[in-house]
């Protein structure tokens, strides 16, 4: 065959083949059917056998199909109505497939877990109406990823029972600029019906707590709303948690580097006094008012860490295991047992490099020591005011000693 011919003839049957298409696909059957006189052509009865056969039953999925930056708490639910949900399955772009529940009444599903972040997730869902007519629906979407989320990293813990002195102390790990969404985000309320009111030291620090001590015995809970909150540009917030704790006892402990002894207090009362040895004229201590963040019954000092350094660029001190510590400030100031000092300094000499010390015992294991006495009956969040070191007040960001700012300043911090 001519290469003329073999065209033609390709030719006739493309138009054949076209017009078996045609008739297939428009074609009625009869005169009447497609006339225009307003009768039902087949496609028309086709369309209305196929609507009668549909399931009523509609499935939305939320958020919708595409979406990027989801929330990682309440971005996955898949509701039903005018039918009943027979199978959701969530899975991650791997195939991990995620657990979740259909509620009681089969018209609602949510996933069981909180989702990661920067995840592709696939949503497929069935449901059926009264008919028992199956429908489909299929979903993918992106959760939020961490550049462009934040979370507050927050203290005391959920659960802990905490000295009269402690604030809420929130850390975001992104810095905030819309502080006024983020704040309103954030609840912090107590049993014992103080105010409470936050305060911004920078872009991502916020502290909270009532113009006296709370009251002790009190509850205090923290409500963290901040999902889908915009803290800055791009930056959204993911978090929905509530955390309480409790507020025990009131014990607040008065240093006097004058006298050199200490004076422990409980509901107001004195219950024991420590002769202590604060800093020395040329290291003097910080005086104000200052919280217990954290306790150690053996740590390391070593004094590079903190400026004190040898023309060797060495610490002028690192010992191994100062027995007892507990930190008071984030810039080093601790109140900790001494061992390696003669009992004889301890009432009279002041011979540290900031710190106030008690005398105790090398490995910590004497109960008897002042410095474990003082320890075992202290907690995170109680409170030590220093006097009469002769050296300037704490700065209120420097540890949890916001305490050394007026009721005014501190509520002047709040953007809220």
């Amino acid at each position: 065959m001519t290469v003329s011919k073999r065209r033609k003839g390709l030719t006739v049957a493309s138009a054949l083949l076209g017009g078996v298409l045609m008739l297939s696909a428009c074609s009625g059957g009869d005169d009447s059917a497609s006339g225009s006189d307003g009768g039902d052509s087949s496609q028309s009865k086709v369309d209305e056998a196929a609507a009668k056969k549909a399931s009523e039953a509609q499935i939305k999925i939320t958020p919708e199909d595409g979406s990027d930056n989801a929330s990682i708490n309440n971005s996955a639910a898949v509701t039903v109505s005018k039918g009943t949900l027979t199978s959701v399955k969530m899975t991650t772009s791997d195939g991990a497939e995620v657990s979740g529940q259909i509620s009681a009444d089969k018209t609602s599903w949510k996933p069981s877990t909180q989702l990661e972040r920067s995840t592709t997730y696939k949503l497929a869902a069935e449901a059926k109406d009264s008919e028992g007519r199956v429908a489909h629906e299929n979903a993918s979407f992106t959760t939020v990823s961490p550049a462009n989320s934040f979370i507050g990293n927050f203290t005391p813990d959920d659960g802990q029972t905490v000295g009269v002195g402690m604030p809420v102390s929130i850390n975001f790990d992104k810095a905030i600029t819309n502080k006024a969404a983020v704040q309103k985000g954030v609840k912090v309320s107590t049993t014992s019906g103080q105010e409470v009111a936050c305060h911004w030291f920078n872009a991502n620090r916020m502290d909270c707590r009532p113009e006296d001590y709370w009251k002790e015995g009190s509850t205090v809970t923290l409500k963290l709303a901040l999902d889908g909150v915009q803290g800055a540009e791009g930056v959204y917030g993911v978090q929905q948690k509530t955390v309480t704790f409790k507020v025990g006892r009131n014990q607040v402990s008065y240093v006097d580097a004058k006298t050199k002894q200490m004076k422990i207090t409980q509901d107001g009362k004195v219950v024991r006094t420590i002769p202590i040895s604060a800093g020395s004229p040329e290291n003097k201590t910080y005086q104000g008012i200052m919280v217990m963040s954290e306790k150690f019954k053996e740590t390391r000092m070593n004094g590079a860490t903190v400026g004190f350094t040898d023309d060797d660029g060495k610490g002028e001190y690192d010992i191994k295991d100062v027995p007892h510590a507990i930190r008071l400030s984030s810039s080093g100031t601790f109140i900790h047992g001494n061992y390696w000092g003669a009992k004889s300094i301890f009432g009279n000499v002041n011979t540290s490099h900031g710190c106030v010390g008690l005398q105790d015992a090398k490995g910590a294991d004497d109960p008897n020591t002042p410095g474990a006495w003082f320890y075992n009956n202290s907690m995170i969040g109680d409170v030590v005011v220093v006097e009469n070191t002769g050296d300037k007040t704490i700065a209120p960001d420097n540890g949890l000693n916001g305490w050394n700012m007026n009721w005014a300043d501190w509520k002047a911090g709040s953007a809220v």
